[in-house]
């Protein structure tokens, strides 16, 4: 065995706190968290960052107008103010937006958990309705931290030194957010706001305002209103947080700290034309999203049929009716700012992105037969184009799979890596495990939107080729022949035994790549061995034998989709700063 892939087989150990990746704390008011409905776009924001390679702690609001319901309900009662059991009560809306903003991020493959108001041990003193925090079980968090991508928490709530609940005040979950920033010796917290950003006076009494991208806490003070809680600023300046107000429909930030800069006029935003190719389990999961996105404009849908009825959750009876073309030429003569890409054959695929890049149009894409056909020429044509391709979506669904490994490469040469790469036939391996048939087995999997309904890319291997060959590229800055990669196929007549996996396997030896996608049995590292359903899991070496490892939903809708639409953010924010410049 070479050098390379015995490191692969040491086993899986758990992180340890000082190399467990950088934590950033994220605040989302009710402003952004109106109701229900918006809970998947705050799991795109905290998705957007853990692909980054942070974790996550997610301070949120009650939905809008709950905290004033539960407040009249029990009133209701004849309840004052300062009634010591009220806050007990009024802090459930927090922590039901808590328990939804964590369902939203598990649906998206994120590893997702909550701490309520006692679990998380924040200690606060004074009125029962306008407490100020002095103390944090930080055990708890940072158990929670090591254990998850995302911890989310309520906001506006804690505890008093007697153990009852309290409030922060309102907008408390500013003050609860900064809090937990400065006890985890973090230097900034992220507050998302439907506002975009700190002007010199009002903009929408005065059209001449101009707004802040830096500002002191001082000035923040002054003009900032409600833009953040007073209390939380004070805290801010205390501790030496600095405070990134960001809007979340354009990407703005005001930064909040000891530094200023004047402000400058506010250059007005255009929704991004936005136009997708494929409509199908990734591709509609993308546009439902799409559809009630404010921040664009769906200019286009390209369908084999336009008769053909359509799985896009939300879409109103018509609404998709002018959006759909079936010729790419028509799609593109839409001038789509980005295109995204889900179609599920690779030559049509290729065309599309190449077309698009062609007319200087940006393009993110879940395709990754088309991508693995030619990385280098279509990453050329978008650079002579001004475009920009990515295709994060294309591997691993949810988890972040060409992030991790562009990190390794970042730091230094890669020596190997190894994966389990398809969620269908993962998924498949533990249902056949289990003594599920074959044909039963395959149902579950198209079922549950993992499996095509020609699913022959998946079980001959692939759909697990073509990821094995883009992450190679990734890796070493090429691929190997398909012809040279061994590959086992999953079929009825030659079941693997239980346990099994399909695991992908790629390294660099004298000065050529090899690789394989086999289904394996026997001891397998636990990163791999545990995964259930259609996860997918990957650990790359470096050549100095430092391991980076990453998991996540590897297949389905909504993971797959918010990939994607992590990829059209990246696009979004990168159009936005040049345009800012």
């Amino acid at each position: 065995m070479s050098a390379s892939l015995a490191l692969l087989d040491r086993p899986l150990q758990k992180p340890s706190p000082a190399a467990a990746s950088p934590v950033v704390v994220m605040k989302f008011g009710s402003s952004v968290l109106v109701d229900p409905a918006d809970a998947p776009k705050v799991a795109s924001d905290i998705y957007a960052e853990v692909r980054k390679g942070r974790r996550v702690v997610a301070v949120v609001s009650a939905l809008a107008g709950e905290t004033d319901r539960l407040l009249g309900e029990a009133r209701a009662l004849g309840l004052a103010h300062d009634n010591a059991l009220l806050p007990a009560y009024v802090v459930q809306g927090e922590e039901r937006a808590a328990a939804l903003v964590a369902l939203a991020c598990d649906r998206v493959g994120l590893n997702a958990s909550t701490l309520s108001v006692r679990d998380l041990g924040l200690v606060a003193e004074g009125p029962c309705e306008h407490a100020r925090p002095v103390a944090l079980d930080r055990a708890a968090l940072e158990g929670a931290l090591l254990k998850h991508e995302v911890v989310v928490v309520p906001g506006f709530g804690a505890l008093s030194p007697e153990g009852l609940v309290v409030l922060l005040g309102r907008g408390g979950s500013d003050l609860s957010a900064l809090f937990l920033a400065a006890e985890l010796g973090l230097d900034s917290v992220q507050l998302v706001k439907d506002v975009d950003g700190l002007y010199d006076r009002d903009p929408n009494a005065f059209p001449d305002a101009r707004r802040y991208d830096h500002a002191s806490w001082a000035e923040a003070k002054a003009l900032g209103g409600g833009l953040v809680q007073p209390d939380a600023l004070d805290l801010a300046e205390a501790r030496g947080l600095k405070v990134e107000v960001r809007n979340y429909l354009d990407g703005h930030r005001t930064v909040v700290g000891p530094l200023s800069a004047p402000p400058r006029a506010a250059l007005p935003r255009r929704r991004l034309r936005v136009a997708v190719a494929g409509c199908g389990v990734v591709g509609g999961g993308a546009l439902a999203r799409l559809l009630v996105d404010p921040r664009v404009e769906v200019v286009g849908v390209l369908v084999r049929d336009v008769a053909r009825s359509r799985d896009v959750p939300g879409a109103a009876p018509g609404r998709l009716d002018p959006l759909l073309v079936t010729d790419a030429g028509a799609l593109l003569d839409r001038r789509p700012d980005i295109v995204l890409e889900a179609l599920s054959e690779a030559g049509a695929g290729h065309a599309v992105i190449r077309a698009a890049l062609e007319r200087g149009a940006d393009v993110a894409t879940a395709n990754k037969q088309a991508v693995s056909l030619d990385p280098a020429g279509l990453l050329a044509l978008a650079h002579a184009h001004g475009a920009r391709l990515l295709w994060s979506a294309s591997v691993g669904g949810g988890a972040p799979m060409v992030e991790a490994v562009r990190e390794v490469r970042a730091q230094g040469p890669v020596a190997a890596f190894e994966a389990v790469l398809n969620g269908t036939v993962n998924f498949m391996l533990d249902r056949l495990g289990d003594g599920t048939p074959f044909d039963q087995a395959l149902t579950e999997a198209r079922a549950a939107g993992f499996a095509e309904e020609d699913p022959s890319a998946d079980l001959e291997g692939l759909d697990a080729l073509a990821k094995v060959r883009l992450l190679a590229f990734e890796a070493f800055g090429e691929m190997p022949d398909e012809a040279d990669i061994p590959r086992d196929v999953l079929h009825p007549a030659s079941l693997p035994p239980a346990g099994s996996r399909q695991v992908c396997r790629c390294e660099w030896k004298d000065g050529k790549l090899f690789a394989s996608v086999r289904l394996t049995a026997g001891p397998l590292d636990p990163l791999f061995g545990d995964l259930k359903g259609e996860g997918n899991a990957l650990k790359v070496v470096s050549r100095d034998g430092s391991v980076v490892r990453c998991r996540g939903r590897g297949a389905g809708r909504w993971a797959t989709a918010e990939s994607l639409l992590a990829d059209l953010s990246d696009i979004a924010a990168r159009r936005l700063a040049l345009e800012s410049a």
